[in-house]
């Protein structure tokens, strides 16, 4: 129990030394950490529960199989999230799909996020109903809205953090999460409750793992 805690809590660069000197089982560490953030950034650009699922999938094995090119240059967050976002737009171009993003979405990183959560007797009252009526109007916003919105409100990346990994200006990040706001004032005034926005649960959790593990063990 003690060593597997440990290794819950082993930065990502230790893991990803050990994987590159054979440890390769310790990927699973990788993928349980971050299925919740490529769940919500690929939501935020794909639209689609399933297909969010198999980018997901094909994005942890790029990676897996791009280890030793990573090089630690820039954060592993950034650089998995990076194979992840450039995976979901390529999907939205086999969709025939016009993406009016420009370069605005190849950039991204994802940080560890150590908000409190605010919560008030307003926010306690948030039902189930509010939750799907929330998810269906984010999933209704444009994608450079609701990428900003769901990094800066639902992910708790703060300004400078969103700028510099969507390459956009500090004014810009500002715009597009006020004009997501505004487009959502109507469902959702300032009543959501972000931990259960988009979540990807335990099982489906155990299941990325499982099938992505299951690759990995082939290579």
């Amino acid at each position: 129990m003690a060593e597997n805690f440990s290794k819950d809590t082993l930065p990502d660069y230790e893991i990803i030394t050990r994987i590159l000197q054979g440890e390769k089982e310790l990927y699973a560490l990788i993928v349980r950490r971050y299925n919740q953030r490529l769940y919500r950034v690929a939501m935020s650009i794909v639209n689609d529960d399933a297909e969010a699922e198999d980018v997901m999938q094909v994005a942890y094995i790029n990676a897996y199989e791009n280890l030793g090119k990573f090089a630690f240059q820039a954060s592993f967050s950034t650089w998995l999230t990076r194979i992840l976002i450039n995976e979901s737009l390529l999907r939205l171009k086999k969709r025939g799909k016009s993406i009016n993003m420009n370069e605005d979405m190849i950039h991204m990183d994802i940080f560890q996020k150590n908000s409190i959560d605010r919560k008030t007797p307003v926010t306690e009252l948030l039902n189930l109903e509010l939750k799907v009526a929330l998810e269906d109007a984010i999933r209704q916003l444009p994608e450079k809205y609701r990428t900003v919105f769901i990094m800066r409100e639902i992910e708790n990346m703060n300004t400078a953090e969103t700028q510099a990994c969507l390459d956009i200006s500090e004014v810009n990040v500002k715009v597009r999460l006020n004009r997501a706001k505004s487009m959502l004032k109507d469902s959702l005034s300032r009543l959501y409750k972000k931990e259960d926005i988009l979540h990807f649960h335990l099982t489906r959790c155990t299941g990325m793992v499982e099938r992505v593990m299951m690759r990995v063990a082939l290579r």
